[in-house]
């Protein structure tokens, strides 16, 4: 009979080497939480069996993964890895889990085969306490592994750690992800020391205390796999990042997507792209962007929470976010499509416009130089060089509405709310304030006067 196991992410701490106000688990990669990517990692095989253990800023982590409310534990203080079990351990027990996976929150590079694996390795040798390890040729602050000649495995902490005592190093160190039986645990969490150079309670102490107590403890090595290796500083930080783009570029590749200059190219792992688009780096494609069969993202874009319809083409140096764009559209260069920017099928729009929270229709056109913000642009719509909606009065927004077949001449502002009716023209340089009757000619300009010089 398979065990019914958990996994409790340890997210807790400041990560003081990060130099920075916000929780370690927060920083991002390829605009992802870290958190967000051992989460991932987990979803697969546990689902709603995944805990996470808070505390610095706990409310900032909290709402940043909304989904997992009423599976958040928190560690008021924050005493060590084996304090922070301690506070989860009650959620943990009345869950009813044979088993528990723990995980430290900053491994983003771990993926569900290497927890998968582990957990169906550890449990069917039938282990008390399991932990990976890997080998490194500079351990650097991780825990070290030491090997008794009892067969014996435990984790000493760097700062702990003394060669005459635990023998000369050998470069295998604690991954920080370990598999506990609970009800052999149970025995021993409460009696952690923090008699240590830290003053901490360690979860790495678990493997010792267990086997004194006749426990089975197995250390599980994975080589030099880096993908289990911790975050701690700015460095391992952008490493990882590294690693993690190469990773999600080389596997769209594999899948039919044309990457040009693939090592200049930064793709989010929520990200979909069809077999047969085509990214041009350097760029930036990030959140849950979708890129379809027959698109192009030409260099220097930024892409974020948008959707690049079939056969479309989002110009250099272009910027999209939660904007969408429908088939045969294109933008750019230079176009800045904010949240709520809808290209509706075969529309256009050129360098150096703005939009906002507004849907130019099937065919319609803004060349250049535009803002259409809170707006209605209906289909075949021509709209000249330097329009703007004026739509804020400095209190309140109001949208302004262009109806199919009309014509914008250039220098035009739009003051909102108004309406240009189907088919109408309003002549270059006006002021409208007034709708426009369908078919109606509006022109809101001082007449010219010439005078001698």
């Amino acid at each position: 009979m398979t065990p019914t196991v958990g996994a409790l992410v340890l997210a807790a701490g400041k990560g003081t080497r990060m130099y920075s106000e916000e929780p370690k688990v927060l920083r991002t990669l390829l605009g992802e939480h870290m958190l967000g990517y051992v989460l991932d990692s987990l979803k697969p095989g546990f689902d709603d069996r995944i805990h996470v253990v808070v505390g610095f800023r706990a409310e900032s982590v909290r709402k940043a993964f909304p989904q997992l409310e009423g599976r958040f534990v928190l560690q008021e203080r924050q005493l060590g890895t084996g304090h922070a079990l301690q506070c989860a351990w009650n959620d943990i027990t009345a869950a009813g889990y044979e088993y528990v996976l723990v995980v430290n929150g900053d491994v983003p590079l771990a993926t569900s085969e290497d927890l998968d694996g582990f957990v169906a390795r550890a449990c069917a040798d039938q282990a008390d306490v399991a932990f990976l390890t890997i080998q490194l040729s500079v351990a650097g602050a991780y825990g070290r592994v030491v090997r008794h000649a009892s067969g014996h495995a435990a984790i000493v902490e760097a700062k702990d750690y003394d060669e005459a005592v635990h023998g000369p190093a050998t470069g295998e160190i604690n991954a920080g992800v370990y598999l506990l039986r609970v009800a052999t645990v149970e025995h021993v969490l409460f009696s952690l020391s923090n008699a240590n150079r830290s003053g901490e309670f360690y979860i790495t102490d678990l493997a010792e205390l267990v086997a004194k107590n006749g426990g089975k403890v197995q250390a599980v090595c994975r080589g030099r796999d880096a993908n289990l290796l911790g975050i701690n500083n700015a460095r391992e930080l952008i490493e990882a990042e590294e690693a993690l783009r190469r990773r999600i570029v080389d596997s769209w590749l594999d899948r039919g997507v044309v990457i040009r200059q693939p090592g200049s190219v930064r793709i989010g792992p929520h990200v979909t792209l069809a077999p047969g688009c085509e990214i041009c780096g350097p760029c930036d494609l990030l959140g849950d962007t979708v890129v379809q069969a027959g698109a192009v993202v030409e260099p220097h874009c930024f892409v974020k929470n948008s959707r690049v319809g079939p056969r479309c083409v989002l110009r250099a140096f272009s910027h999209a976010e939660s904007a969408q764009m429908d088939q045969d559209s294109q933008a750019g260069p230079y176009a800045r499509l904010r949240p709520g920017a809808v290209l509706r099928e075969d529309s256009r729009v050129g360098n150096f416009v703005e939009m906002k929270k507004a849907e130019l229709g099937a065919g319609a056109k803004a060349s250049h130089l535009t803002y259409l913000g809170d707006a209605e642009i209906g289909p075949g719509v021509n709209v000249g060089a330097g329009t703007i909606t004026c739509n804020y009065d400095g209190k309140n927004k109001f949208k302004t509405v262009v109806k199919a077949g009309a014509f914008i001449g250039s220098n035009t502002a739009l003051v909102a709310p108004v309406t240009v009716g189907e088919n109408a023209l309003v002549g270059a340089g006006s002021v409208i304030t007034m709708d426009v009757p369908d078919g109606g000619l509006a022109l809101a300009r001082g007449r010219q006067v010439n005078k001698q010089r």
